[in-house]
């Protein structure tokens, strides 16, 4: 059978070695999916790219940058409490490029572990705040609780990590930048309006260390590891092979 083959480098036992955020939420979510995909090189099949969320981040990245330029604090977060202002640092645009981003060298696994960001916030006291932006389109009241959720709070999380590794005084409480599209007008009218929401979430990054352990490991084992119960393309895998042949 044929695969297709993953873009990029693959994991080599003993060479240095460069891990996106992604990946490393591929390993929490099923080892065996991270070790076809990184060390075999054979990956998930890729979705269809989300392009109106990626419009809504575009815009609102240009949004906040406009208030990153004049150094205050934006009306969403003014009208939240919030007194912290977009982050004006020499390096920002490198943080958001999905390519770079910010990125820490883990030296007892030599794994580079990196991210992109969508923004960063800055207190009067210095200290930073991860900002993430959402898009969605739901009726129901907006929170973090949903179960899928979960990925978005360990996003946070590795970001806070990433830059608590760099140097950088990080608060514990991040911010989601939430996007919903309205579904109670009349009529199209070639147009999309949206209520914006800000999420506070406390993270704790504690896990990500020992995280990047495990998934360094994952990659030094030749043995490849169980699947996870709950991965639907390990169930997918499985089934598809009992009609092979």
């Amino acid at each position: 059978m044929a695969y297709a083959r993953t873009s990029g480098k693959l994991f080599e036992p003993g060479k240095p070695f460069t891990l996106s955020r992604s990946k490393l939420e591929l390993f929490i979510t099923c080892p065996r999916c991270f070790y076809l995909d990184r060390r075999l090189g054979v990956p998930q099949v890729s979705g269809f790219p989300f392009t109106l969320n990626n419009a809504v981040d575009a815009l609102l990245k240009k949004e906040f940058d406009v208030h990153r330029a004049k150094g205050t604090v934006h009306p969403l977060a003014q009208a939240y409490g919030v007194a912290a202002r977009p982050l004006a640092h020499e390096k920002i645009d490198v943080w958001r490029d999905t390519k770079r981003g910010i990125s820490y060298f883990h030296e007892p696994t030599m794994l580079t572990i990196f991210g992109a960001i969508d923004d960063v916030w800055v207190n009067d006291d210095g200290q930073l705040s991860i900002v993430d932006y959402k898009a969605t389109s739901t009726l129901a009241p907006l929170t973090l609780d949903a179960d899928y959720r979960r990925a978005y709070k360990r996003q946070i999380e590795i970001y806070q990590w990433l830059f608590r590794r760099n140097g950088f005084v990080v608060s514990p409480t991040g911010y989601f930048v939430y996007a919903n599209g309205k579904k109670d007008r009349m009529a199209f009218d070639g147009k999309l309006e949206f209520d914006i929401t800000l999420l506070p979430y406390i993270g704790n990054d504690e896990w990500v260390e020992e995280a990047v352990v495990r998934a360094h490991a994952c990659l030094m084992n030749d043995t490849m590891p169980r699947p996870a119960k709950t991965c639907e393309w390990c169930a997918y895998r499985a089934r598809a092979a009992e009609y092979e042949g």
